[in-house]
This record gives C-alpha cells, structure tokens and sequence, in this order.
C-alpha cells in the first residue's frame, strides 16, 4: 500500500520540478491576436463565470455528501472535492493540450484534418498561454482566461462520477482513475467537440453548448461502467445522512451553472443573457415536473427528489443553453425529468448499484439533452424542427460513439487500473465506512 502512495506522491512533486526546468515559448504571431482586441465586459463576465464554475464543485460535494449514509459522508465529499487538486495540476502540465492543442491524431475527409485528440507539447506548463487572446479559442479574452474556464469543466467531470461508485471505492485507486479518465476520456471528447478542427463539432456539426457530450453523457456511461465493475455494496440500503446538505449543494449547483451555461457564450451578450433564462427556467420546470410525476406514480414530495428534478434539469439544459427559445426551455425541462425520473426507478439500472442514481440523472439527461437540441436548436434548416434531418442523423450517430467510448474506455481504465491498484475496499473497511477505514475521521470530528 505505502508503494502505491509514494507513486502517487512522486507523480504530483513531479510537475512542480519539472515546470521549474520547462522554458516558455512566445506566442505564434498568426494564432494570437494584441492586447486593443480584448473586451472588458467578456474578460470581467469570463472570470465570475470561471469562479461560479469553479463553486460547483464544493456544491456537488455536498449534494453527493447529504444523500450518503453517516458512515461515507466525509469520504464521498472529500472525492469530489480532491478534484480541484488533482484535475487543476493536470490541466495546466498537458490536459489543455490535449484538449484544445492542434489535432495530433485525426481523421482526414475531404483533405481536411479532424482531431481526435490535441498536442499534448503545444500548451504544456500553459506554454504560449498568456494575456493575449487566441484568434480561434476567444478572440477578446486573454487566453489563459479561457484556459481556466475551461478547466472548471474538466475538474467536476471526474467529480460526478463519484455518485456512482460511492460508499465502496478505495481513495488511492480513485486518485488515479481520476488522472487516467481526464487523459484518456474528458481530453478526447473535449477536443472532438469544441475544438474549432474537431471531429464531433467541426465535421459532425454536433451542437454542444456548454458539455452535454463532453460533461455529462461521459461522466454518467463513466458511472455505469465504474457501477459495474466495482459491484454492489454490501448493505445498498441506507438513510441520507443530512438533506439539509443536498438542498445546499443544489443551491450552489444551481447558482455555479450559470457560470456553466451562460458563461460559455465566451461574451457578456445576449446568448450569456438566453443561456441564462433557459437554464434556470429549466430547472424549475424539472424540479416541478419531477416531484408531481413522483406524486401521481403514488410517492411522496420530498425535497430530497425535488433537488434531484432541480439538478436534472440543469443538465438537460447544458447542451443547448444558447441555442433554444424561453418556450423550449420548458419542454426541455419536462421531458428531460419524466426520462430521467424512469430510468432512476427502472429495475434493470438497479441491478448495477449505481449508488446516488449519476447515469438516470447525469447520463439519461446528458442523452435527453442532447436528443432535443438535435431536435430543437438552431436556425432554419439546422434542426430536426426545421426539416433539418441531417444534422439529427449526426447527431444521433455521435450520440451512440460517445456512449460506446466513454463505456468502453472507462471500464478499460477500470479493469486495468485494478490490475494495479485495487479499486474496491475490504469488506470490512466498507462495514466501518469510507471515512473511518480510509481517512481516519468520522462525522462530528
């Protein structure tokens, strides 16, 4: 055991050594453009999206902390939370690169390039990554401002995977799943997606606001995959240890998704301004939808369920934030709680123990959301709506790579991980509890 955390010690004292040795390079001129580019109003809006972006994640720990038992309370929190730390030094050594460097490997159609994954070299150490805006990734903010925003993403993605597996992982294995998941997982999709060269977004024309593929629908079939492979508790029933917690961190979750969703605009307009109505009206119908559906299926309003409607609606919204009317924002909401709200009471998903419920939620809505905005984004002639069949065929088909992808390679990074450091706790460590067993503190310490 002692091995595998001086392994992991040696690989977070690395960057530190090796960013002192790592010379930086000017900017390419042809990429970058000068300082009288840069807009005010975007740079002050970017940086309190980046901050409320960034609150999401202690607002997921929370969330995620109030719905476990006592016993894995600290534990469950500490795992998303520990995200800032490990996601933050990755992405500034080479998950930016990965994520939005050139395409390094892709696929070339028509003698044009489409990534699948960016030069890990380009942007290392956030090499070239400065005050002056890139002309192609934000051309009126500083470009390590963008660096940062879109870090925030890459840090509650692994986060929301935790849900899935909670009260039985061991903390070291999921450290490095962590690491391995943003390399092999977030990075690709990333770059598909919002890369201007990527394969999803540039070839495709698949729409993604601000994470629906790349957030969501790779988090929960990450979820399914870690649910799988890492088996059912032992003792699966249990009471939420504090709702007080969970309405707290929907609140946070809540407030943090503007940054989210209005926040990729990339500008203070009026997209940021739209994003902003459709997300919040959004989630209000969910959370609605979600807790009068659960009163006529014949069980009670809780407000444990109505934040879990709440948040489902939030993700449904996130593809599509900018690109749909107030009206739509609605119907998004509806549908979205209505599929996720069946497939968290489906009996075949609960075979797999996917502890806080992350794919009927994170995933189901990710799909859901993705499905509508095919079905309703865009203007006339780019969407289902307005005759635009193509465009939904594209996105139909990235929809069932992405799910088969993030699956697959998420299990592979399980089953070989395991192969090194063991993923699932004793079974008398997972008796005591994650807080005890692997930290050493218990609630009210």
């Amino acid at each position: 055991m002692k091995f595998k955390w001086k392994v992991a010690f040696l690989i977070t004292i690395a960057a530190p050594v090796l960013g002192l040795f790592w010379t930086q390079s000017p900017p390419i001129a042809e990429n970058f453009g000068t300082e009288d580019q840069l807009v005010s109003a975007d740079i002050a809006w970017l940086l309190t999206a980046s901050c409320l972006v960034l609150l999401m994640t202690p607002g997921l720990s929370l969330f995620y902390g109030g719905m476990v038992g006592k016993k894995n309370l600290i534990s469950t929190m500490l795992q998303s939370f520990i995200s800032l730390g490990v996601v933050t030094m990755l992405w500034v050594v080479v998950g930016f690169s990965l994520a939005f460097g050139d395409p390094l490997i892709g696929i070339t159609i028509d003698g044009t390039k489409y990534g699948l994954i960016g030069n890990p070299f380009q942007y290392m150490f956030f090499d070239q990554v400065g005050a002056l805006p890139h002309l192609t990734l934000g051309s009126s903010l500083p470009f390590i401002l963008f660096a940062l925003f879109q870090m925030k993403f890459a840090v509650i993605t692994p986060a929301i995977i935790t849900g899935s597996f909670a009260e039985r992982v061991r903390f070291i294995g999921y450290l490095f799943f962590i690491g391995i998941f943003c390399v092999f997982v977030y990075a690709p999709l990333c770059h598909m997606v919002w890369h201007p060269s990527g394969l999803i977004g540039a070839y495709f024309g698949v729409l993604d606001f601000a994470g629906g593929t790349v957030v969501h629908i790779s988090a929960g079939l990450a979820s399914l995959a870690g649910a799988i492979f890492l088996g059912k508790r032992k003792n699966p029933h249990h009471a939420p240890s504090n709702i007080t917690y969970v309405i707290l961190g929907t609140g946070m979750l809540w407030f943090g998704w503007f940054g989210f969703n209005a926040g990729s605009s990339l500008a203070a307009n009026g997209t940021a301004a739209l994003a902003f109505a459709t997300t919040t009206i959004c989630s209000a119908t969910a959370m609605m939808t979600w807790v009068l559906f659960d009163r006529i299926q014949g069980r009670k309003i809780s407000a444990l369920q109505a934040c879990i409607g709440a948040v489902v609606g939030l993700v449904v919204i996130t593809p599509a934030a900018g690109f749909i009317t107030v009206p739509q924002s609605f119907f998004f909401g509806m549908i979205g709680a209505i599929a996720s709200n069946l497939a968290m009471h489906a009996k075949f998903l609960k075979k797999a123990d996917d502890t806080l419920d992350v794919l009927a939620c994170h995933g189901i809505g990710g799909i859901m959301g993705m499905i509508l905005t095919a079905i309703f984004a865009g203007k006339e002639g780019s969407s289902l709506l307005n005759g635009g069949w193509g465009i939904f065929a594209s996105h139909m088909v990235v929809l069932v790579g992405v799910v088969v992808f993030s699956f697959v390679m998420s299990y592979a990074i399980f089953f070989v991980l395991n192969k090194f450091v063991t993923l699932r706790v004793r079974e008398e460590y997972e008796e005591i509890g994650l807080d005890l067993s692997q930290h050493g503190e218990t609630l009210g310490q």
